[in-house]
């Protein structure tokens, strides 16, 4: 599971692009008891979410043109500027020109050679998420993508990253990665490889994001109220946990679980 301790090539943020955020919020505090804080004016609208306060994501308008809400992965690195040249060498490209973010950090945004979308944080002042792989937070990162083999070469050129295949039966294997150094960190994602009925069902290549909750059921009963779409789940995975698959009110997906052996 992920932790904060904040390797390169790990998850250290997560932010949603919205085009309403006052609705976004209203929606994920409401489901997750969280609280928001908005940025003030120099943040052009982008503000903060808090569990039991500690930073646990953010959200602000969306500012590309054609992109869709969506949650945006970030990965550690030491230096935007290099990890941009990497990208750009492994066949991925730079959407968002490496830039800094006052004295918090400096942010880079780029899509992988089978369209999936992410960042990277270099810290400044900002290292990263307050929590993660607790109740109500983040705690596992997943690619969607139609071609895996490329994508783990991608990822391995780009973060140095390790990953193992996993053979889940019926044909399907699913890959976990580790950042840079093995064993000695965690597992904190992985890849899977979009099925003919997968991708009859609408999945495109995306970075996905699960929250941990205490019930997954509890969660996706709120989230319809709130105005949500359940796209998969309730289900169990045995040995995994229970999970569901959701859509905000603006069409944003992430998932829960409520895992077997939470951190």
């Amino acid at each position: 599971m992920l932790t904060t301790d904040f390797v390169a090539g790990s998850p250290n943020w997560i932010d949603l692009g919205s085009p309403d955020v006052a609705a976004s919020a209203a929606f994920y505090t409401a489901l997750f008891g969280w609280e928001f804080q908005d940025g003030g004016p120099e943040a052009g609208g982008y503000g903060f979410f808090f569990f039991g306060g500690k930073t646990v994501g953010a959200a602000g308008r969306l500012t590309e043109e054609g992109a869709a809400p969506s949650w945006t992965v970030y990965f550690n690195t030491p230096d935007a500027d290099d990890t941009a040249k990497a990208v750009e060498a492994a066949g991925g490209t730079v959407r968002i020109a490496p830039s800094d973010v006052f004295t918090e950090g400096r942010f880079a945004g780029f899509t992988d050679p089978g369209g999936a979308q992410f960042a990277v944080w270099q810290p400044g002042d900002t290292k990263g998420l307050g929590a993660v792989g607790g109740p109500n937070t983040l705690a596992w990162t997943e690619l969607y993508t139609s071609d895996a083999a490329a994508a783990k070469r991608f990822y391995a050129d780009v973060f140095g990253w390790s990953v193992t295949d996993n053979d889940m039966g019926g044909g399907m294997v699913y890959t976990t990665v580790r950042a840079a150094g093995g064993d000695e960190n965690p597992d904190q994602g992985g890849i899977m490889q979009i099925s003919p009925e997968m991708a009859a069902g609408g999945t495109t290549p995306r970075w996905g994001i699960y929250f941990e909750v205490p019930d997954a059921d509890a969660i996706v009963a709120k989230a319809r109220e709130g105005g949500g779409t359940v796209l998969m789940g309730p289900e169990t995975m045995p040995g995994v946990g229970r999970m569901a698959h959701l859509l905000d009110p603006h069409g944003a997906p992430f998932a829960v679980i409520a895992s077997e052996n939470p951190a």
